[in-house]
């Protein structure tokens, strides 16, 4: 049986002849690709800089560091998100704080956050996440983190392609510091694994690159120790500096080369899921069990997910007996996401995610659907099909 999973990368010619030719120039790490995606990316959200790396939680982590998080700091974020946007805080000795989400958006809730805020005044950045590719309200955000002396890195892992409320796309850091994007495979885009921060801080961009490569300076900013970097007042040429301690966060010319290709496609990916969307909307219209998220807000998201709360008490039914019976009929449901403070690690640290009951009253609902560009109309009406008849 060929399976419907619930997100699928989509690779054309033109990808696999990017790569190829990538091959076959000879340079396969840092070489002319890594700056060339980069470009393309600023200039597609229209942002001064743009730092290519190894992946999303990369990307995070860097970003953390270049925001001067310590131990001294908290670090709010939403508690329905993946691990690594509260694992960036824990990684540079913060403290993560979670704020409860909006029961339709599932994004951060301003309100919310202003009294997270309140009671929480070490809080030194906020990341918000956009759920399933809808933009949070950066307006409202931003205002809460200028009054409370915080900065924004906004987690759009999801969100390459969507737009804010005034039109701006997501990545211009419009309203933040920096922005993070992932290119996992099931992303809007992908190279792979990858990950991008974007920001329109030149001070920030150049720590960023220095970050991204072992805090080694290689020529982008001015030598700490100018006696052992020039000769006769000319750069030696064998010289570079280690001036921080960092990591190994460098992405590939291979996989640059990929994401160029498909970075071209973007527009024509989103167009494609908000088809979709359309259409699962649409099925669901008249459904008593199933709800689906976000609606009313569809035209700024790039629908990275499509995600449902289902009424699994009503219909008499676990959550985890449905997902088998789908997956029986070839059909691949996921859940995103358990929250972050249920995990065991976080629940060592205190946490508890009842402390958080919008968040934990869609979990228990969510189910996210086959949603990507590859997916047809037959096989979106085999979904839609299952799980109106499952529920019945």
């Amino acid at each position: 049986m060929d399976m419907i999973s619930y997100g699928r990368q989509h690779i054309d010619d033109a990808d696999i002849q990017a790569v190829v030719e990538c091959l076959r120039s000879g340079a396969l790490t840092q070489g002319p690709k890594v700056a060339e995606f980069e470009q393309a990316i600023s200039a597609y959200v229209g942002v001064r800089y743009a730092v290519a790396v190894s992946n999303g939680t990369a990307a995070l982590h860097l970003a953390a560091i270049a925001a001067d998080v310590g131990s001294s700091s908290a670090v709010v974020t939403s508690p329905i998100t993946f691990v690594a946007s509260a694992n960036a805080a824990l990684y540079v000795g913060a403290r993560p704080v979670f704020s409860d989400v909006d029961p339709e958006t599932i994004n951060l809730s301003p309100s919310g956050l202003v009294h997270t805020l309140d009671q929480h005044p070490d809080a030194k950045v906020i990341i918000p996440v956009h759920f399933a590719g809808l933009p949070c309200d950066m307006v409202a955000i931003s205002a809460a983190a200028d009054n409370a002396g915080a900065v924004i890195i906004e987690d759009a892992a999801h969100a390459l392609g969507s737009r804010y409320s005034d039109g701006k796309m997501v990545g211009s850091c419009a309203h933040s510091l920096m922005t993070t994007f992932s290119f996992h495979p099931v992303k809007s885009i992908t190279t792979g694994e990858g990950g991008m921060v974007t920001t329109n801080d030149e001070q920030v961009y150049r720590r960023l690159l220095r970050l991204r490569s072992h805090g080694i300076n290689k020529g982008s900013d001015e030598f700490l120790d100018q006696d052992a970097a020039f000769t006769d007042g000319r750069p030696n040429p064998w010289y570079y500096e280690m001036q921080e301690l960092s990591f190994n966060y460098r992405i590939t010319d291979i996989q640059c080369a990929l994401g160029i290709t498909q970075l071209a496609k973007l527009d024509k990916f989103v167009a494609r899921r908000r088809q979709l969307v359309a259409r699962y909307d649409e099925a669901f219209v008249d459904s008593k069990l199933i709800r689906p998220i976000q609606l009313g807000q569809r035209d700024r998201s790039a629908h990275h997910l499509y995600a449902v709360r289902i009424d699994f008490s009503a219909a008499g039914i676990s959550r985890a007996e449905f997902m088998t019976r789908l997956r029986e009929r070839g059909v691949i449901s996921q859940v995103h996401y358990m929250p972050v403070p249920a995990h065991p690690y976080y629940r060592r640290l205190g946490f508890c995610s009842d402390h958080y009951p919008n968040a934990q009253a869609y979990y228990r609902q969510a189910l996210s659907l086959p949603l990507f560009y590859d997916l047809t109309e037959k096989q979106q009406d085999t979904v839609i099909a299952l799980l109106i008849n499952l529920l019945q």
